[in-house]
């Protein structure tokens, strides 16, 4: 079988997309090569400088592409309430691509750690707020990225907020590992696709912010190094996420990522998730954990099952 390259995306005209985290990055990239491909696209991001410089960039990457900018902080729900108010009509594909990584310890508007309330739940309310709209499109697909990360993520339910101990890379392990407990969960929730991708080792702006809010000089030195010389390109490590999106042979509740070694790079194809991800009690628990917290209840899914 030849390896997947964004040739083998199909003609997405009249197909909508919103892919999150569109200013740079995996994002940008996803949202570039969904827009070249026809589709209607809405970059949300948190940066209206940030969003704006990307809307050039794929306008002068492809001068008739239809994108516009949306407005989206995921740390605040109000903000994701109003983005999806503006922008919650018919969807085909959403990319829950955004996320923060190994920050010091903050807090969402709302109270919520950071990397959980920003990677996790603000992306679990926003698909619910957004799930009218994908129920109107027979073949939407949900697509939320996780990490490799993921494997030594625990999801401690004692301690959401780290409120006792705060320790960044195990609670950003924590929030991937959400996420892709989530896209199994909801994939058997909807009547739609839901699936997770993740990018491998890419080289984008993510890996240095935590060192930079820390004043950290050596730690963003280092991973300056390390994308330099492990790190595939932002473009490469968008591919997963479009695959994911697009290819025809994508199945519901499965994980897509690089097919090279320990999934760091390469061409896309279905790859091996932790077990426990998998496990029904443990999306259950996740998903009322979100629910109660954001106040999102998904409720259109009890009226679409019910016919």
């Amino acid at each position: 079988m030849p390896k997947w390259t964004t040739q083998a995306i199909p003609d997405l005209r009249g197909k909508r997309a919103i892919v999150t985290g569109a200013n740079s990055g995996l994002g940008l990239w996803t949202a570039l090569e969904l827009a070249r491909h026809g589709a209607a696209v809405v970059l949300a991001c948190r940066s209206a400088e940030r969003g704006e410089r990307a809307l050039a960039t794929i306008r002068a990457a492809a001068p008739d592409a239809d994108v516009i900018l949306g407005s989206l902080d995921l740390a605040d729900l109000a903000s994701v309430r109003a983005f999806a108010e503006t922008h919650g009509s018919a969807l085909d594909l959403l990319i829950n691509n955004a996320g923060v990584m190994a920050l010091p310890h903050r807090t969402t508007a709302d109270g919520f750690e950071l990397q959980f309330g920003t990677n996790h739940l603000g992306h679990f309310a926003l698909t619910g707020l957004l799930l009218p709209g994908l129920l109107e499109r027979p073949d939407a697909r949900v697509v939320t990225l996780t990490s490799a990360m993921h494997w030594v993520g625990r999801i401690d339910f004692g301690n959401l907020d780290a409120e006792r101990r705060y320790r960044k890379w195990p609670v950003y392990s924590q929030s991937k590992l959400a996420n892709l407990v989530f896209a199994k969960e909801l994939d058997r929730r909807a009547p739609f696709l839901s699936v997770a991708a993740h990018p491998g080792y890419a080289s984008t702006n993510l890996q240095q912010a935590g060192p930079r809010m820390d004043g950290s000089k050596a730690g963003e030195a280092l991973f300056g190094v390390l994308n330099t010389l492990i790190g595939q390109s932002d473009a490469a490590g968008a591919w997963p996420s479009l695959y994911a999106a697009t290819a025809a042979e994508v199945e519901g509740g499965q994980c897509y990522g690089p097919r090279g070694p320990g999934q760091s790079r390469g061409a896309p194809t279905r790859v091996r998730t932790l077990r426990r991800a998998a496990d029904p009690e443990l999306g259950r628990r996740l998903w009322e954990v979100s629910v109660e917290r954001t106040g999102v209840t998904f409720g259109a899914l009890t009226t679409a099952a019910g016919g």
